[in-house]
């Protein structure tokens, strides 16, 4: 049992690797939140000066707010729901012994190694183009013809690129929980009857729910800032139908070099982070206390 003078040594000898990580985290916030009240372009320094929250009334009354919080949304949404459907189902079929069990799991996680922009280049001229692609032979095949998703479902597109992504994540979370199920309980359930979908739903389902919500908990902070996808396919067209909060961040910051406001964008993006986290950690993190 750790003494009171372990616990004080602990604690003094972790301190410098907490106050690194700490000044690492809030310097950027900081100077985010001063740039922000800043009317600032790299391209005319000379009219810096404070404009304090002129630069949020700017970004709040751009007519791409509202929508890219919707966009936002509703990327985080279908991709949590597929992800975590998907994962579930792979992640019982990989459970199952099949020839080549080894090297099927390497195929399946591997498309979470390839870099965004490289797996979105890959899904746009080789997959989804709409004379060349994959999808395009597969419709004229069947008689159809070839969908533009870039231009007629630019947010499908996207979502459907960041589900492949991360699909293979919440597999291999959920395949791992599955795994540690007790065979025990399993052949217990077979010798009183439970069909498959009874032992699914009452054994298998609950004891995955720990592993299900860690997957929607990491994957929603990293699907709040999704941008690479966006600006190699859609660049955020046509109009705003594919434009994130981070990406409208971009756009203010690197191509119209209105810094204040792309700091103002940045710090309510933050904001609307820590919002979805309150309510995801709400919803779904009582799990974690099982």
């Amino acid at each position: 049992m750790a003494t009171q003078q372990t616990r004080s040594l602990a604690r003094f000898m972790m301190a410098p690797s907490v106050i690194l990580l700490f000044i690492w985290m809030i310097v950027p916030l900081v100077f985010t939140i001063w740039f922000s009240f800043l009317q600032y372009n790299p391209l005319n320094p000379i009219r810096d000066g404070f404009v304090w929250f002129s630069n949020y009334k700017l970004f709040y009354s751009n007519p791409a707010f509202l929508q890219s919080i919707l966009n936002t949304l509703t990327i985080v949404v279908s991709v949590l729901v597929i992800t975590v459907i998907g994962g579930i189902l792979l992640a019982l079929l990989l459970d199952q012994p099949i020839w080549g069990q080894g090297f099927v799991r390497i195929l399946v996680i591997s498309p979470f190694f390839v870099m965004p922009p490289v797996a979105a280049l890959v899904w746009k001229n080789m997959i989804m183009h709409p004379q060349y692609g994959v999808f395009a032979d597969i419709a004229r095949f069947f008689g159809a013809n070839p969908i533009d998703w870039f231009g007629q479902h630019p947010l499908t597109a996207v979502i459907l690129i960041v589900a492949w992504q991360w699909l293979p994540f919440a597999t291999l979370i959920l395949l791992t929980s599955l795994q540690s199920l007790d065979a025990e309980q399993k052949e217990a359930a077979e010798m009183d009857g439970a069909g498959f979908l009874s032992r699914f739903w009452y054994l298998t389902l609950p004891h995955m729910s720990r592993a299900i919500t860690v997957v929607i908990l990491i994957q929603t902070i990293f699907l709040l800032s999704i941008y690479a996808e966006i600006l190699v396919t859609t660049n955020g067209g046509p109009g705003y139908a594919s434009t994130n909060l981070p990406f409208l961040v971009y756009q203010k910051a690197l191509l119209e070099f209105k810094i204040g406001q792309a700091s103002a964008g940045g710090v309510i993006a933050v904001i609307l982070a820590n919002i979805v986290a309150f309510f995801v950690m709400r919803a779904v993190g009582k799990n974690l206390d099982r």
